[in-house]
């Protein structure tokens, strides 16, 4: 089983309906959009959507 990782919104930009900001948000595994500095995020809406990796900063497990 594939370890979760997770980000916190640091600013919503245009994404405002979609993202809210200081919420930690899961990240689904996508290297093609990690090639295009894209992050597939589980947002507001339950589904994941591709979103600029700017927008978010990696949560780290103590």
């Amino acid at each position: 089983m594939a370890k979760k990782s997770f980000v916190i919104c640091i600013g919503h930009g245009d994404y405002a309906a979609s993202l809210e900001f200081r919420k930690v948000y899961e990240v689904k595994p996508d290297a093609q959009a990690a090639k295009c500095a894209l992050l597939r995020v589980v947002d507001e809406s339950g589904d994941d959507y591709l979103y600029p990796v700017q927008l978010f900063e990696p949560v780290r497990p103590r």
